[in-house]
């Protein structure tokens, strides 16, 4: 899985990166965090653009025609942040319903090559399961293999 996408920066903790999409509606600064939990080495990862106070803002849709370098990227800093935080898990849940499907697309999509680096799971009404393509979940846990 090596899919094009863009350069990012990260803090010295590997928890905040930031990046620029670039596409048919300009330039939108972009960020991905890595927000701890109250569970012992779990993080959530939140994503969205962002806004002119540092934070960020995970409904807006941009819409900017890059949705797949978007995604790689985002994927990326995955990477880099459990290259830092070996015993990390990390639980993933869009802003909508149609967001968390946009997440378990791309997770199908390039499920093979994930699961080489990836235990991954999906959350339903029943409790958490090893992912399974095309089915529903609520949200999404990873954790890298050691």
């Amino acid at each position: 899985m090596h899919p094009d996408r863009y350069q990012t920066k990260s803090g010295k903790d590997f928890e905040t990166f930031e990046f620029v999409s670039i596409g048919k509606k300009g330039r939108i600064p972009k960020i991905v965090q890595y927000i701890p939990t109250n569970i012992k080495n779990m993080y959530n990862l939140g994503f969205g653009d962002k806004l002119p106070s540092g934070d960020f803002d995970d409904t807006v849709i941009s819409d900017n025609g890059d949705s797949e370098k978007v995604l790689a990227t985002v994927v990326a800093t995955l990477f880099s942040f459990t290259d830092e935080n070996k015993e990390a898990m990390v639980y993933m849940k869009g802003s909508t319903a149609s967001r968390t499907r946009l997440y378990r697309i791309g997770i199908t999509k390039y499920l093979k090559e994930i699961r080489e680096d990836f235990e991954v799971f999906g959350r339903t009404e029943n409790g958490w399961e090893k992912f399974k393509p095309n089915r529903n979940y609520m949200a999404f846990l990873v954790k890298r293999k050691i």
